[in-house]
């Protein structure tokens, strides 16, 4: 615990001389690279730059599959308020080293440059190793160096001054174009958010809007045009109730040809329960949340219902499962929402997600999503024409919707994954 405590501050780096642990000890002979700690890195939960890794982290050996390595690290990430991420790295102790697990944490900044996360992230992995390679013949080639420690600036009570108070603000702008003889399009879009994250409370505000738009050139030589526009505003307010509970109000003004929605307006309060802590979200959460809200109408024409404008009432059920650990990872989620008016008016969602190592190099990824829909009451009466079906200019009835995918990967020969050769890899595209 003294060890972890003093390499928090500083760096951990590779020397080829000895350590200031062993700066009084005899000499010790050379150590054989195959003498060096084994790890696994894994954090396939967001981008890992394993040749950069490699390239940075050069006193340990990387291994490619779990049952070779004596350490674990497991990667995962959130975003934050500020527009950054919060990375978690779990060190899993194994072989020699089970049971000596440890958790450290990198918060990359908003807007922060790739190059400077994966020299964070190196630098967090080295502290987090220092541990398991003290107890190996590599100790004797390790050095430690510190940088002058920096203060914060803070009020009396202790708390950071921040100007902001915590909100954070982002804006963005896109646009588009391309096209060939028969075909060309257009697209801009923009968007604007506000959010503020403590502890006890989260508050998000986004708008967002896009148009869009194609034309065609048919082989009678007529031209087909379409034009989708799509706007929305939602606003989130989350209460933090205790280690398991959460309050929410949230309300959406939205407006879209494709749903042929004129303007849609919702709001309502919610709650959510995580059989697990929160603190514990990033390697596992059970959420149950019911939302109850009401919804009002306006469409751009008659419904199939001949409804011009309706006002409902709905509720939600989302029940998720989230799981990320050393065999792999597993979502799975399931939602059921219907009308009040007609409980026949309604919509069923499974969704699941898997990432498994069954054993050494092989495992299986399954995606896939399966809906019973029951509630499309925006369809515009009338029938669609070919163009607009080919196109997806427009919602088309459907009672179910279903995707699929399912793959298998296996690796095998040398157990060790060191050296990083970018020669030839190219960054052109091709026709």
């Amino acid at each position: 615990m003294k060890l972890r405590t003093f390499v928090l501050a500083g760096l951990l780096c590779a020397a080829p001389h000895r350590s200031a642990f062993a700066q009084n000890a005899p000499p010790s002979p050379p150590t054989r690279p195959d003498e060096a700690l084994r790890i696994l890195l894994d954090c396939t939960d967001f981008y890992c730059d394993l040749d950069f890794f490699r390239i940075e982290i050069t006193f340990v050996n990387f291994v490619r599959d779990r049952t070779d390595a004596e350490v674990h690290i497991l990667g995962t990430a959130q975003p934050t308020n500020g527009g950054g991420r919060q990375y978690t790295l779990d060190f899993i102790g194994l072989r020699a080293f089970a049971g000596r697990n440890d958790q450290l944490r990198y918060l990359s900044q908003p807007n922060e440059p790739d190059d400077a996360t994966r020299r964070g992230l190196a630098r967090i992995f080295k502290l987090g190793l220092v541990r398991y390679v003290a107890d190996t013949a590599f100790a004797d080639q390790l050095q430690i160096s510190a940088q002058p420690a920096t203060q914060a600036v803070r009020t009396p009570s202790g708390s950071l001054i921040d100007p902001w108070n915590l909100w954070v603000f982002r804006t963005r702008v896109n646009g588009s174009v391309n096209g060939e003889r028969s075909s060309k399009s257009s697209n801009i879009s923009a968007g604007f958010s506000e959010n503020r994250t403590t502890e006890a409370w989260k508050i998000n505000l986004e708008m967002t809007g896009n148009y869009s738009a194609r034309s065609f050139l048919l082989s009678d030589e007529t031209t087909f045009n379409t034009i989708s526009r799509n706007l929305g505003v939602n606003f989130l307010v989350v209460k933090s109730l205790n280690d398991h509970w959460s309050a929410v109000a949230n309300s959406s003004v939205s407006s879209s040809t494709f749903l042929s929605q004129a303007l849609a307006v919702r709001a309502g309060p919610g709650i959510e329960y995580d059989l697990f802590p929160y603190a514990e979200s990033t390697r596992r959460q059970l959420t149950f949340q019911y939302v109850a809200g009401i919804s009002g109408f306006r469409y751009d024409s008659e419904t199939i219902f001949d409804k011009l404008s309706e006002t409902l009432f709905d509720e939600t059920l989302l029940v998720s499962l989230d799981i990320k650990q050393r065999w792999g990872s597993a979502g799975l989620s399931f939602e059921a929402a219907h009308y009040f008016h007609d409980l026949h008016k309604n919509h069923l969602v499974l969704f699941g997600e898997t990432d498994i190592k069954l054993f050494k190099g092989f495992s299986v990824t399954l995606n896939g999503s399966a809906s019973r829909i029951h509630d499309q009451l925006y369809l515009r009466k009338g029938e669609a024409t070919p163009e607009e079906i080919l196109v997806r200019q427009r919602q088309l009835l459907t009672s179910y919707r279903y995707f699929l995918s399912v793959g298998i990967r296996y690796t095998f020969g040398s157990i060790y994954n060191n050296v990083a050769n970018p020669r030839f890899n190219g960054s052109g595209r091709s026709f």
